[in-house]
């Protein structure tokens, strides 16, 4: 008795931590021996309370406590199944002998339900259909079909079609060129964006630029998708090596996008397809071309309005005398000028219809302006509306005649538009070259310049010459033998 109470003192006053030496496997064995009997001791306090002891009915309730948990899992294998055998026998109250380890509260099922000591044991149907890891850690256990996301052998459709359900698919399996490009064209017969780019972004990790260049050269939605891709990414070098590559492309990409306005019928329709191609990404001089049309359809829409009411209302000579033999909707730009001018050449700048208006709004040269202006009011013979468009005021207050179109091009205007020989010999004087001069006016009958002009150069001969190409008795013979004697006169004088 004093030698076991002996070893109790030096178990008490001995240090936990010792140095290690040879000869810890005996003390490994000792300790192990000493935890044995500590279990033992531990379960000789537990049968003392086997009268506070609750069991498990055949109903599944729980009538046990902590201190059976305790019991059953310090008792050994080889003891519990026979006490299993003996449980059984004893009837119900003692069922829970029989009841496998998982039924303790300290089994991993009751963890993951998140039970504590003093929560109650699980009951008869919780036991056996308790699946433990399926119903608290599903992430651990997934159905089969789950996984087929990641490893199936989908299709290029069935992929895009998981893709837009949001599902998880891996496009590493795609690796031949041809899946890849057949992946490409699911994902945008599909016309989801994000799937597209989805696509696009595996592509252009997986391929070479030049290939992928190139095969987007004939899939203009995927390349607008890139295009759009990389700029909100930032990714300029590649951005810029896409758009050197396809600039000839992406011209005639656009080219024909704005071509399509051609086919729509509805002009309201139209002006609205020509405001969405503004925003296309043309250069600055095209975008200022494509803003002018769509000004200029605005314009043209107006003045066809008031235009046809005028002239169903009959409210204007002009429309009465001359009847508009065409729509001005979708007119060039020239063929609006002119019809301006002929129709609408008095109004003042402030309206659509004004010449001065559209010269000044699409920024019309002096020269296109007054080669048109001139066209349209030589056709209707006003030779005043003439005289005054080519004369100019200097900041003296002198006025002279100005042609920015040259005085041979109006002279050649006003005769096609049967101007009379008066007018025209007033603009033939103006012409600057001597030889031209003479061919005009020999062409036009301009007499009175031919005379003039061969006075001036004092030439006898051509003058004689000229003399027989007249009327005998005319004022022009008259002038020309006035001019003929008074040339000898001078010349013996």
């Amino acid at each position: 008795m004093s030698r076991v109470r002996a070893d109790e003192e030096e178990y008490w006053h001995s240090s936990k931590f010792r140095a290690f030496t040879f000869d810890d496997e005996d003390d490994e064995l000792s300790q192990l021996k000493e935890s044995k009997r500590a279990v033992n001791s531990l379960r000789d306090i537990v049968d003392d309370d086997d009268d506070d002891l609750e069991r498990v009915s055949w109903s599944g309730e729980p009538v046990g406590s902590i201190s059976w948990s305790i019991k059953e899992t310090a008792s050994g294998s080889t003891s519990s199944l026979d006490g299993r055998d003996s449980s059984l026998q004893k009837g119900s109250s003692s069922y829970a002998a029989a009841l496998p380890k998982q039924a303790s509260s300290y089994s991993l099922s009751s963890l993951f339900k998140g039970r504590n000591k003093l929560s109650s044991f699980q009951s008869l149907s919780d036991a056996l259909t308790d699946t433990g890891v399926k119903n608290y850690a599903p992430e651990l256990r997934r159905p089969k079909a789950e996984y087929k996301d990641y490893s199936g052998d989908w299709s290029p459709k069935d992929t895009v079609r998981r893709m837009q359900r949001g599902k998880v698919c891996s496009l590493e399996r795609f690796r031949s060129l041809q899946d890849k490009l057949v992946l490409l064209d699911e994902a945008v017969a599909g016309h989801d964006g994000n799937v597209i780019t989805a696509v696009l972004i595996f592509l252009k990790r997986t391929l070479r630029r030049e290939i992928l260049f190139r095969e987007l050269e004939v899939r203009q939605v995927a390349l607008c998708h890139l295009i759009h891709f990389l700029r909100e990414t930032g990714e300029q070098k590649f951005l810029l090596d896409l758009l050197r590559t396809h600039c000839f492309f992406l011209l005639s990409l656009q080219l024909s996008q704005y071509r399509e306005h051609l086919n729509i019928q509805d002009v309201e329709k139209r002006r609205e397809f020509l405001k969405g191609c503004i925003g296309l990404p043309f250069s600055a001089e095209d975008t200022s071309h494509i803003q002018d049309h769509y000004t200029l359809l605005e314009r043209q829409i107006i003045i066809e309005a008031n235009d046809r009411h005028l002239e169903m209302a009959g409210q204007s000579e002009l429309f009465r005398k001359y009847p508009r033999k065409a729509s001005i909707l979708n007119m060039p730009l020239v063929t609006t000028l002119f019809y301006s001018c002929f129709y609408h050449y008095t109004e003042a700048e402030g309206m659509f219809s004004s010449p001065t208006n559209l010269k000044k709004t699409f920024k019309i040269p002096d020269k296109q302006y007054v080669l048109t202006a001139l066209a349209a009011r030589a056709k209707l013979r006003a030779w005043g509306d003439v005289d005054a468009l080519l004369t100019t005021k200097n900041w003296l207050g002198y006025t002279k005649k100005k042609a920015p179109i040259g005085f041979h091009r109006v002279v050649e205007i006003l005769q096609r538009n049967n101007a009379p020989v008066q007018v025209l010999q007033e603009y033939v004087r103006l012409v600057e070259d001597v030889e031209t001069r003479l061919n005009l006016a020999t062409k036009y009958k301009c007499h009175d310049v031919v005379i003039e002009t061969y006075r001036d150069l004092k030439d006898r001969i051509q003058l004689t010459a000229y003399k027989g190409k007249v009327e005998r008795g005319s004022a022009e013979e008259e002038k020309i033998n006035s001019i003929l004697s008074n040339t000898v006169r001078n010349a013996y004088s």
